[in-house]
């Protein structure tokens, strides 16, 4: 699970900034959800090739008397959820009442605190933080510049280290770049293709299925519908993941585990309860998952935050199946002019399947296991390095690879880099110059030759060296003075 970084302090001290300086080489998810978590923007971030959450909290307006309620109200779901919580102080302004206020409410929290001190360029920064040891948070004062990136790798590295630790080494998808030697099975050592499918889930493991959705779109309605149908005990008790609940289940036969991010109560208590709604609750169900069920509600259309969980799904790399809620009781026009915004807005995933359901009345909820089941199979299924070499070798012969700069590229063999999402490896001689076109090209052709639905596909690029690099070019001279020599070695052996 992705570990999460939370920025608190008062107003202009720097926290959006330094959030915008981690989020921006993003395109997954910058999320703003006003109305339910007030000023707070969440965000996905990565250091040292590490990925975790960051939270920019919003400004607390300094009311020293009220600083308890504003963070009550504002932060303390933020600083609950994280398991890191950067506290940033002006080291310009320097120390100030509801600095003193929200620092006696983080000594109270049980969690890791990092004050820091932030705009310390073009200022003597060790006299100006001086004063802010006073605050009793830890034997050191961090100093950043968030406008300028000084000091906050070293940071975020300081502050993600246990949980990366944790976590271990992020998965190494395919071997390492090396000369091709016209052998591609030799290209992957038996440890590593061992690796592969040791580490790959089995197509009939348990499916973890994340229901996902905004507020009041029918999780709550659609979890107890799929559980009621199959008559099993809903377990109201917090699972691995924070605060989410793990519901085992079994449908004709394959085993299941809803992912339940609504706050799910016992049959007697469900009527009438209001689903409350974490964002990072939701993000680390998506995480946690196999395959997402993303809800959308057919009567407000596809709105921003849905767009926003899509897109962490889709960084994710899970698979995915999108269910229109609330079906019923549309009128004809309605119906069409909902399908006609999904074409428009949805058109860049074409691999996911689409149901219109009634979790209400349970119109369409059947069909969903279908979907579900063939994305999980898509995501997990093996891959030979034969036949994904010989699906590259079929996409080249039926439309060539461009040229770039004159010459020819030349893609050489593939394989399997991972599973869920299935990630495949090519490797070529100017590989990584191949166009964007092209590329989507070798995704579909793939799509379509192992009939992979309801899963993104990734593919990489790597660059084979070339073993003549840097080696001088012989003229005419040279090459008849070794074609001579080499067959004079020749008759020697004759």
């Amino acid at each position: 699970m992705l570990p999460v970084v939370a920025l608190v302090g008062r107003p202009n001290v720097g926290k959006s900034t330094l959030f915008n300086r981690l989020t921006r080489s993003r395109n997954a998810l910058v999320a703003d959800y006003p109305g339910l978590t007030r000023d707070r923007q969440y965000g996905q971030a990565e250091v040292e090739e590490h990925p975790f959450i960051v939270i920019d909290t919003g400004g607390i307006n300094g009311d020293e008397e009220g600083i308890d309620l504003l963070m009550a109200e504002q932060s303390l779901t933020a600083i609950d959820e994280a398991d890191a919580v950067l506290f940033l102080v002006d080291a310009r302004d320097g120390l100030t009442s509801a600095d003193y206020g929200i620092a006696d409410y983080l000594r109270k929290q049980d969690k890791k605190i990092f004050l820091v001190a932030n705009k310390v360029d073009g200022i003597d920064a060790d006299s100006a933080v001086g004063e802010f040891y006073a605050l009793s948070l830890g034997e050191e004062v961090h100093k950043i510049a968030a406008a300028h990136g000084r000091g906050v790798t070293q940071l975020l590295t300081l502050a993600l280290t246990p949980h990366i630790e944790a976590l271990g080494q992020p998965k190494v998808a395919d071997g390492e770049e090396g000369e091709f030697d016209g052998d591609y099975e030799r290209e992957l050592t038996e440890a590593e293709l061992a690796k592969q499918i040791e580490e790959a889930p089995k197509e009939n493991d348990t499916i973890k299925l994340a229901i996902i959705g905004k507020p009041n779109v029918g999780k709550s309605t659609l979890t107890n519908r799929i559980l009621g149908e199959e008559r099993v005990v809903v377990f109201d008790a917090p699972g691995t993941t924070r605060d989410s609940v793990y519901i085992p289940m079994e449908h004709n036969g394959r085993s299941y585990t809803l992912i339940d991010t609504a706050g799910i109560r016992r049959r007697k208590n469900v009527t009438d309860v209001v689903e409350k709604f974490s964002v990072i609750k939701t993000l680390r169900a998506i995480e946690d998952s196999n395959v997402c069920l993303l809800l959308i509600d057919a009567r407000e259309g596809i709105s921003d935050q849905d767009l926003s969980l899509l897109g962490f799904i889709l960084e994710s790399g899970r698979s995915l199946v999108l269910a229109v809620n609330k079906w019923d009781g549309l009128e004809d026009h309605a119906k069409d002019r909902i399908k006609t915004e999904l074409d428009r807005r949805l058109g860049f995933i074409d691999f996911a399947k689409i149901h219109f359901i009634s979790a209400l009345h349970g119109t369409g909820v059947g069909h969903l296991y279908e979907s579900v089941e063939e994305a999980f199979i898509s995501a997990t299924k093996r891959i030979s390095t034969a036949m994904v070499t010989k699906i590259l070798d079929m996409a080249a012969f039926d439309h060539q690879p461009p040229m770039h700069n004159g010459r020819r590229i030349k893609l050489k063999y593939a394989h399997a880099g991972g599973y869920n999402p299935p990630i495949i490896v090519i490797h070529g001689n100017l590989a990584k110059k191949l166009p964007h076109s092209y590329k989507r090209y070798l995704m579909n052709y793939y799509r379509k030759s192992l009939k992979i639905m309801g899963t993104p596909i990734r593919i990489e690029f790597r660059e084979t060296s070339n073993p003549f690099a840097g080696k001088k070019k012989l003229n005419y001279t040279e090459q008849k003075k070794i074609a001579r020599a080499t067959q004079g070695y020749n008759k020697e052996n004759k």
